[in-house]
């Protein structure tokens, strides 16, 4: 499919273009809601969205197939950064940068009520303070823990790492670890494989090594803080020199431009868009910050094929124009009806992108 050009039909006057390929749309389904990072969807198929900087979660209620939220219910209120989500069971998880809630969930009501804390004393802010949260086919309860620093040795050995747990928070065990900064999550629905998306070191100057996307093997050791991978090839990062070597390490699955800043991740189950989607993965692409080159500002899509990634390519660019951040896009949520949902927190909006042939 070739990539046109389609206008946010809804939002603010001035709504900018961005590309998306023949046949879909992206409309703007919710805005103004005070910087949404995390996504989910409950049982009826609502949106939830972290609403971090005012430590709230909200819920987009919207009608069947409809393009436009009709309200912002808020679900939880008084939380400590929230970040990721997770709907499991009849229960709404949110992870909050120190510990992990669970709350009974009325879907009916959009209400969450008996908050307990699963999972307490997480590594707390710092560097990277978002805490991501999935659950796999194991049905157990996964967390990504980014690093308090650019490049330093761990005291805590939870950080740059991905941790399991029980549902219940019991059985803390260390995933991998060597991720710089891992941040979305998800499970390829044929292998039940974990995949994650990782924001790679920065070096004076602005240099850096990519950023990657990467199969997560159990036990694998991904290369920080003394190792990154370069065209397949691990080096020593030269803030250790000479010191220390890098085998061992699990080369990453998919390479992207550095500072592209990849974050939350979604696997395409729905059953809307063209048939060869399903199964492939969409990243989002967040963005350089500013002084840097320009990279990511989009959606990426990794093809799968049997199972196995077989390539990645653009799928909605034009988040940047020139200097001009048009928005910034953080993480993805697959909705009942086969729409995918894109949290945009520079222009402070939740995207939905949807197809029709016609």
């Amino acid at each position: 499919m070739t990539a046109v050009l389609v206008l946010l039909s809804v939002g603010v006057a001035g709504a900018q273009e961005i590309t998306v390929p023949a046949g879909f749309r992206i409309d703007v389904f919710a805005e103004k809601l005070g910087g949404a990072r995390g996504l989910a969807v409950d049982p009826d198929g609502v949106v939830l969205a972290s609403i971090t900087a005012q430590g709230r979660v909200v819920a987009l209620p919207a009608p069947r197939g409809g393009r436009r939220a009709t309200d912002v219910v808020t679900v939880v209120k008084d939380l400590d950064l929230p970040h990721g989500l997770a709907v499991r069971h009849g229960h709404l998880y949110v992870a909050e940068t120190g510990r992990i809630v669970r709350y009974r969930y009325r879907a009916a009501t959009q209400t969450a009520v008996e908050p307990t804390v699963v999972v307490d004393g997480l590594p707390h802010g710092a560097h990277h303070w978002t805490r991501s949260i999935a659950f796999g086919p194991d049905d157990k309860l996964y967390v990504a823990i980014g690093s308090s620093c650019d490049v330093c040795e761990e005291r805590d050995p939870r950080r740059a790492a991905i941790v399991r747990y029980n549902a219940d928070g019991s059985g803390e065990e260390r995933f991998a670890r060597g991720l710089r900064n891992p941040v979305g999550l998800g499970f390829q629905p044929t292998t039940g494989a974990l995949w994650t998306s990782v924001n790679e070191r920065d070096w004076p100057g602005g240099a850096a090594p990519p950023d990657y996307v990467t199969q997560v093997r159990r036990g694998a050791t991904y290369g920080w803080p003394r190792c990154f991978a370069e065209r397949g090839v691990f080096s020593i990062d030269p803030t250790f020199g000479d010191a220390g070597e890098c085998r061992g390490m699990t080369r990453p699955s998919l390479e992207l431009p550095p500072h592209a800043a990849p974050l939350g991740l979604a696997f395409y189950t729905g059953a809307q868009f063209p048939r060869e989607y399903v199964g492939d993965l969409f990243v989002a692409l967040h963005g350089s910050r500013p002084g840097l080159p320009a990279a990511g500002y989009g959606i990426a899509r990794v093809r799968f094929r049997a199972g196995r990634a077989t390539g990645i390519e653009a799928f909605s660019t034009g988040w940047r124009q020139g200097e001009r951040i048009i928005g910034r896009p953080v993480d993805l949520a697959i909705g009942r009806d086969g729409s995918v949902y894109v949290s945009d927190d520079h222009a402070d909006r939740v995207h939905r992108v949807s197809y029709d042939a016609r």
